[in-house]
């Protein structure tokens, strides 16, 4: 398991460099016009964890499986998309089937590279997106909100509880505000699973991903600094990346080679795992390892999760038998010498259906169906 992005932005501000970039594909058409992407592409990638190279390089195991990203680039998106323009009624059933929004923000000037609404201004680019989003939202919800609320005059629970979530969300979209600042309180198990049901766009997380020039990949500039604020604002994340740079990097084939190319910039690591890491921050994720002779495998699973759950995403059946969970932390692992190193130093420890998992514990499962 690992999560689904839908990259997005206005056309020509560098998302199909990106994608193809990370993905390491040509599958995008990154040409210079707007609506080069209109089939969302689809990539998935590994996700680079120095944790998990550190454990294959102790176990030596016959094979190693990362927990995967997927990337899938959409088309671009211009005013007017909430009522069909360009793409739009594409672009918008694609961003629905996907986790988080990585939104890309053009941060550079380039006179060759034609900007769709004439000048270089992130905060507003973004602002349209996010307001075509919001009517999108707020068009949709309108529509069930009638109902919902006859229903509830007939007394029916369910449609009760959906008329107190809607009323809130579509106050707060009339404001301006997208749904996720009225998302409704997590003890309330109905209301955020009907809060959820709702597939609301603005409800889900952003990541704005600020693309910049080659020489401002390290310090960033006077654009990404307005993409910050506008974050720091949202409860949202941002990270600055050069698309030109990520494809430059794409191209080199040993790791080596990569790491000598961005010292040379000033960078310390990728824009690939920038994302990576904002985009777990943002989603709540945390990875753990199975670990033995056979596999390495890093598992995805949500921050906070019990160990049946985190069970349950290798099989059904072992969440459904679980018995216990034989647990070492990483660092035990990795500073006592392996599995029955940390035995006999009495680190590893049996948790049973309470113990919440933390990120990179190494879990061996009992279960018994």
């Amino acid at each position: 398991m690992g999560f689904n992005c839908g990259i997005v932005g206005l056309p020509n501000v560098g998302k199909s460099t990106l994608f193809n970039a990370l993905t390491q594909t040509i599958a995008a058409q990154a040409a210079n016009f707007p609506f080069c992407t209109i089939e969302p592409n689809t990539g998935r990638v590994a996700v680079p964890d120095k944790r998990l190279d550190k454990l294959v390089e102790m176990v030596q195991p016959k094979s190693v499986v990362p927990t995967q990203l997927e990337f899938v680039d959409i088309a671009g998106l211009v005013k007017g998309a909430s009522k069909g323009e360009g793409l739009g009624n594409q672009f918008l059933a694609n961003i629905r089937e996907t986790d988080a929004i990585i939104h890309v923000l053009r941060c550079f000037d380039d006179d060759n590279i034609t900007h769709v609404e004439g000048s270089v201004d992130p905060v507003r680019d973004a602002e349209i997106v996010e307001t075509e989003l919001m009517i999108a939202d707020l068009e949709s919800l309108e529509k069930r909100f009638d109902q919902a609320q006859k229903k509830a005059r007939g007394g029916d629970k369910e449609a009760i509880v959906n008329v107190s979530v809607m009323g809130p969300v579509i106050e707060a979209l009339k404001a301006g505000k997208p749904a996720r600042t009225a998302m409704p309180d997590s003890g309330n198990k109905d209301a955020v699973k009907a809060y959820k049901m709702l597939q609301l766009l603005t409800a889900k997380p952003v990541l704005y991903v600020c693309n910049v020039d080659e020489d401002s990949a390290a310090t960033g500039n006077k654009f990404s600094e307005q993409v910050f604020a506008k974050a720091a604002n949202e409860n949202a994340e941002a990270v600055i990346i050069s698309a030109a740079i990520e494809s430059e990097v794409a191209q080199l084939e040993s790791d080596e080679e990569k790491k000598e190319f961005l010292d040379s910039l000033g960078l310390d690591e990728s824009g690939l795992s920038k994302i990576i890491r904002a985009g777990y921050r943002l989603l709540g994720l945390e990875t753990y390892f199975t670990c033995g002779v056979k596999e390495v495998r890093a598992w995805t699973f949500m921050k906070g999760s019990k160990a049946p759950q985190c069970a349950g995403i290798i099989h059904s059946d072992f969440e459904r038998g679980f018995i216990r969970a034989e647990t070492i932390s990483y660092n035990d692992f990795v500073t006592l010498g392996g599995e029955q190193a940390c035995k006999e130093a009495g680190k590893m420890r049996s948790e049973g259906k309470e113990y919440v998992v933390q990120d990179g514990d190494i879990l061996e499962f009992l279960f018994n169906v």
